[in-house]
């Protein structure tokens, strides 16, 4: 059966909407996902990054624009694209009261995956990621990063060409989090698949060939990380003073700078920070705690394409939810 996009690309978004109510979940986002690709999308909670994946996997019906995965259209084709996508949630939807071999033989029959070379398929995903001396063990005994590991392991059983990861790392250690991320660039090089990947974790960025960084429904920016890190440009320079207010008038006034206050501190952007330093302490007529100088990051880049870092976004989103009506009468429930 024919397909409905170019055959080169993974993914093909044009101007994709969700809407409730009045609300812009997702605001007319366009991109492109190359087959093979490690595509991710940085942002804060509430930005967009889940909704737009939950349209992309035929979960959720757009609202505007249009969506072609796997080469058929999310919502015209919904059950072949199906066919040809896995899906790791957020939240864990693995049955705790079956094996772990048990919940990936269950997921094979719901795809209808051949019985010929079952066993095969199944002990070479478990081994990928891992798992295969725990196969007989029941899933309520695993650890939040074992469960997390199975289920990349189940989104591939019925070989996928395109793998969904939902903040595939939410919630768990540093250290299993770098574990996680062992066993998905060890995917990448033994399965022929695309990986498409939300995250507002910085480190978990910079595994990917290219990110687009959404804020507020909206793609703001495409590149790689290393390109996007080189538009900055700019040292970053955190500065704790006694009167951030003052701080931030003086560098306008005394060195042109542009600050912002965040995360406790007035932060700015100049070239060669740390030869910049001793000219702050010497005209700056503000006493300064403390300074910290670093070179451009991905939060930096959040941060000159949206005005403020990916937590502050995210202490500012938790914030409209508790002064919501509709969030204070859930919690009443």
């Amino acid at each position: 059966m024919p397909g409905d996009g170019d055959s080169a690309l993974a993914v093909k978004v044009e101007d994709l909407e969700k809407r409730y109510g009045e609300i812009r979940a997702v605001d007319g986002v366009s991109f492109e996902v190359a087959q093979g690709e490690t595509f991710g999308f940085l942002g804060p909670n509430g930005a967009g990054k889940s909704t737009t994946i939950s349209m992309l996997c035929t979960l959720a019906r757009p609202t505007g624009g249009r969506a072609v995965v796997a080469g058929f259209d999310v919502v015209k084709r919904r059950a072949e694209v199906r066919r040809r996508i896995g899906l790791v949630f957020q939240d864990t939807t693995l049955d705790d009261y079956l094996t772990a071999s048990e919940n990936l033989l269950f997921h094979a029959e719901l795809y209808g995956v051949q019985r010929t070379g079952l066993d095969r398929r199944l002990q070479q995903v478990m081994e990928m990621v891992g798992l295969w001396d725990r196969r007989g063990g029941l899933v309520r005994t695993f650890s939040g990063g074992m469960k997390r590991r199975l289920e990349i392991a189940r989104g591939l059983m019925h070989s996928p060409r395109v793998l969904f990861l939902d903040e595939p790392t939410v919630g768990l250690d540093p250290q299993t989090r770098s574990h996680i991320w062992n066993y998905i660039n060890q995917l990448r090089r033994q399965e022929d698949i695309t990986i498409f990947l939300t995250t507002h974790y910085m480190d978990e960025a910079e595994h990917c060939d290219r990110i687009a960084i959404i804020d507020g429904g909206r793609i703001v920016v495409i590149d790689t990380p290393e390109a996007l890190k080189a538009r900055i440009g700019k040292d970053r320079v955190e500065v704790r003073t006694d009167d951030d207010e003052a701080a931030m008038r003086g560098l306008l006034r005394e060195f042109g700078l542009e600050a912002t206050l965040s995360e406790g501190a007035v932060t700015f952007h100049v070239a060669g920070g740390e030869e910049f330093v001793p000219r702050l302490f010497a005209e700056l007529r503000v006493p300064i705690r403390s300074v910290r100088v670093s070179r451009p990051t991905l939060d930096d880049v959040f941060m000159a394409h949206t005005g403020r870092t990916i937590r502050d976004a995210e202490a500012s989103s938790a914030e409209r939810n508790a002064a919501s009506p509709w969030m204070r009468a859930a919690r009443r429930r």
